[in-house]
């Protein structure tokens, strides 16, 4: 195939010999094996020039399409040798990269002292190509973006409150008792004024009232933490005031719903070394779970 498109592509044997250090000879011999394996023929040739029949010509087009992603491919076992370096931008949900993300780069930045990264931290949606980004971190069901989404382990809520407000206020039992207790409500997204949860029952919508609505989560765990009221917030965020007692699990018998956390990049055959590393370490992290 390679002596076939260098044929074609330089319009003669002679300096498609060239181009392999071959003989005109040899390079005929080459052709017209393809032609016998094909049974077909490619290049009308007479002692003036050479042309491509019409099966020829469609041949070429998908010839020279194998080659380029031999070529691709043989590229991309370069660069999977290649040192990670460089610049590597990454954005974030704020909980997820204060108290996750930022937990492991370290080890990540140890394994590739060539590398720099710039992380931001953002609720809001980020646009990776016009923002700049290599890679960002996305919760929630995906939209139609275009990237390429490689999946994570889901974000789990835990409903929780200071043992201080349930001192004043007393536990909810029940999802609807919700309705006569003060919630603290993210600005972002429905988790705002309707909380989910499911039990064995199915599912159940709650709308709750939230006096206070604050755009970060850890100004929320703040006030739940001087007991103004219940939290529904990752647990990565409340894991530390749970395992000492500053703030209390409520209602163990249903389930707060977890939320889809996805990688993204832009779709490009060519992906960096330090890109490829970080999507791996990501994977490595916080992958899907086995079993």
């Amino acid at each position: 195939m390679m002596v076939f498109a260098k044929s074609v592509e330089t319009g003669s044997f002679s300096k498609a010999a060239e181009a392999f250090s071959m003989s005109p000879q040899a390079i005929g011999k080459h052709i017209r094996g393809l032609e016998q394996h094909l049974d077909v023929k490619l290049i009308h040739r007479t002692t003036r020039r050479q042309s491509l029949t019409d099966f020829g010509q469609a041949y070429y087009q998908r010839v020279r399409t194998i080659l380029a992603e031999i070529d691709a491919a043989e590229s991309l076992a370069q660069e999977s040798r290649a040192v990670p370096r460089g610049r590597l931008r990454i954005n974030a949900p704020v909980t997820l990269g204060a108290h996750e993300l930022a937990r492991v780069l370290p080890e990540y930045l140890a394994n590739h002292p060539k590398v720099e990264v710039e992380l931001t931290l953002a609720d809001r949606l980020v646009d990776l190509v016009d923002e700049g980004y290599d890679a960002v971190f996305r919760t929630g069901p995906l939209g139609d973006s275009g990237l390429i989404a490689r999946q994570l382990r889901p974000m789990r809520f835990v409903l929780c409150a200071a043992p201080s407000y349930m001192a004043q206020r007393g536990a909810p039992i029940r999802p609807e008792d919700l309705r006569h207790h003060e919630c603290l409500g993210f600005a972002y997204g429905s988790t705002r004024d309707r909380w989910r949860f499911t039990s064995p029952d199915g599912e159940e919508v709650i709308e709750v009232k939230c006096r206070t609505v604050a755009n970060n989560g850890q100004a929320l765990l703040t006030l739940a933490l001087a007991g103004l009221g219940v939290l529904m917030q990752p647990e990565a965020l409340v894991r530390e005031a749970l395992s000492t007692g500053k703030l209390v699990p409520l209602l163990p018998d249903y389930a707060v719903p977890s939320r889809p956390l996805h990688i993204l990049y832009a779709p490009d055959r060519r992906i960096t070394p330090k890109l490829r590393s970080f999507l791996d370490f990501a994977v490595e992290k916080f992958g899907l779970e086995e079993g």
